[in-house]
């Protein structure tokens, strides 16, 4: 199976971390939205998108980059977020949906996070993902096989 993963990771590494497991399982290369075009990713079975989530919704690059693809038959896909807080996965799964993926899964795991008034405490949740997030990230990407 061919796969390919999208990720935006930019604040502390974790969203590109869980990634890169998951793409370890699936053999899949993991890129930034800026790395593809729409039209590369008709070459893929599989097709992950995720990111940090910021004020409740996945970053805008990634948001951009779903919104610019084509309608229309596109394949299989999932999702998964790193986050502080429990991540709104609805969004970014129906506007995949809308542009003809089948979502498959979704996966998030709670993450290091020091957005805005959390850094004044120095964030939280910190030292996540650990080796248990890490290896929940593997089994998600097996179980998608």
């Amino acid at each position: 199976m061919k796969t390919l993963i999208v990720c935006v990771s930019v604040s502390h590494g974790n969203t590109r971390r869980v990634a890169e497991a998951m793409g370890e399982v699936l053999g899949a290369r993991v890129v930034e939205p800026e790395e593809v075009s729409p039209a590369d990713l008709a070459e893929y079975d599989l097709v992950g998108f995720g990111s940090g989530i910021f004020s409740m919704a996945f970053h805008p690059r990634l948001r951009e980059f779903a919104r610019s693809l084509p309608e229309g038959q596109q394949g299989r896909a999932f999702v998964f977020a790193t986050s502080g807080f429990p991540a709104v996965m609805g969004p970014m799964t129906r506007l995949l949906g809308r542009k003809g993926f089948e979502v498959m899964d979704t996966f998030s795991v709670r993450a290091f996070d020091t957005f805005a008034p959390l850094k004044l405490v120095g964030g939280i949740h910190k030292g996540r993902p650990d080796a248990t997030d890490m290896a929940a990230a593997r089994a998600f990407a097996a179980g998608l096989g």
